[in-house]
């Protein structure tokens, strides 16, 4: 067992959001990670599909609506909704701002962040609309099993 001190991961500007990563799939063996995201009111990500991890999703302040084939779930602070691997889903944030926690399982996502961000100037919210590359988005998503199936605002059918 690891007597290390926890030390607070670098931010990092990931879309329209601020992440963290606490804990990295290099710290696991590839089994789990443990993100916590803030975003804007209106953050929405593409489509997509997680291949090989599932993710769950915990929100510790604001509400995010969750969008799955033939389900909507609205979460609030302290509720908590997992996203199979092999469905298709996206969010949106419908609060000022919000803050939650992604685990997935095993870890890929951590690494998908990690590769399409940019270090943060501090720990506030990147200037919004930052030109975000889709050919680099796209080739690290399949990189880390991550399927695009649709740009922001396509919801699952």
């Amino acid at each position: 067992m690891s007597t290390q001190a926890v030390q607070r991961s670098t931010p990092l500007w990931f879309i329209d959001g601020l992440a963290q990563i606490h804990v990295s799939g290099e710290e696991t063996d590839g089994r789990y990670a443990v993100l916590e995201i803030v975003s804007p009111e209106g953050d929405m990500p593409p489509l997509h599909v997680h291949q090989e991890e599932d993710e769950v999703f915990h929100v510790l302040e604001g509400q995010v609506t969750l969008f799955l084939p033939g389900t909507e779930v609205q979460l609030a602070a302290g509720e908590t909704f997992r996203a199979p691997q092999g469905i298709p889903h996206t969010y949106r944030v419908e609060s000022p701002t919000a803050r939650w926690l992604v685990f997935c399982a095993p870890a890929r996502f951590d690494a998908f962040v990690r590769a399409v961000s940019e270090p943060a100037s501090g720990e506030e919210l990147p200037p919004r609309g930052r030109p975000v590359d889709p050919e680099r988005f796209a080739a690290e998503a399949a990189r880390q099993g991550i399927e695009l199936l649709g740009p922001p605002g396509a919801l699952p059918e």
